[in-house]
Order: C-alpha cells, then sequence, then structure tokens
C-alpha cells in the first residue's frame, strides 16, 4: 500500500504555495499524526500564480483516488498516490498538488 499523508506532511500547489494541513479526521492516526482524507479540502497560502499580470493564486486542494479498503466515516485516506488538485477561488483547475515527502507506510493487521 502506498504511503499515507498526514497533517503533518509538507504539500504545495506547483507555484511553491505551501497547503495549509488539516482535517476533518479524530480517528485515524499514523505514527502520532491525523491521516488526510479525499473529502478534505486544505487552504493554500502563499501562491504567487498569475495569468497576463493578474494575480490568480491557488486557494485549495481538491483529493481525487483516496484509499479505497481504508477509510474513515465512510472517506477514503489520501495515499501519496492520490492527485490532490489545486483551484483558484473561481474553482479553476492551476495543477496538481506537490507531495514533498510522505510518511512512512502502514501496515495493518
Amino acid at each position: 500500500m502506498p504511503a499515507i499523508l498526514t497533517i503533518d506532511n509538507q504539500i504545495q500547489c506547483p507555484h511553491g504555495g505551501q497547503a495549509v494541513l488539516t482535517t476533518s479526521n479524530s480517528l485515524f492516526t499514523v505514527n502520532g499524526s491525523f491521516a488526510l482524507l479525499e473529502t478534505d479540502t486544505p487552504e493554500i497560502a502563499g501562491c504567487v500564480f498569475n495569468v497576463s499580470g493578474a494575480p490568480s493564486p491557488c486557494v485549495l486542494i481538491e483529493w481525487t483516488g483516496g484509499a479505497e479498503s481504508l477509510t474513515v466515516n465512510g472517506a477514503g485516506v489520501v495515499l501519496e498516490t492520490s492527485i490532490g488538485l489545486c483551484s483558484n477561488a473561481a474553482g479553476a483547475p492551476q495543477g496538481p498538488a506537490v507531495i514533498n515527502d510522505s510518511t512512512a507506510e502502514v501496515d495493518a493487521v
């Protein structure tokens, strides 16, 4: 199984903005950190992207491809193989999230 992403991971938008990782998950942790859920939409701070000189910063990440067999309250946990799509305030997609690190794999019995 790919590594599970948690609130302690470092994730950016493709333009260098930092994801502020929070989760609605209060049940499942990995190495003491709460796992991110596919339904979480982290905010992004510090994106400098612009289109023809007009600011169009990434403001949030929407996840797809969460775990199918590991869920918390019906939502799949986010894996290092999940796709995080960054978008601006109008909801326009602006590229994939960049995962700078990942949590060690978890083996469950």
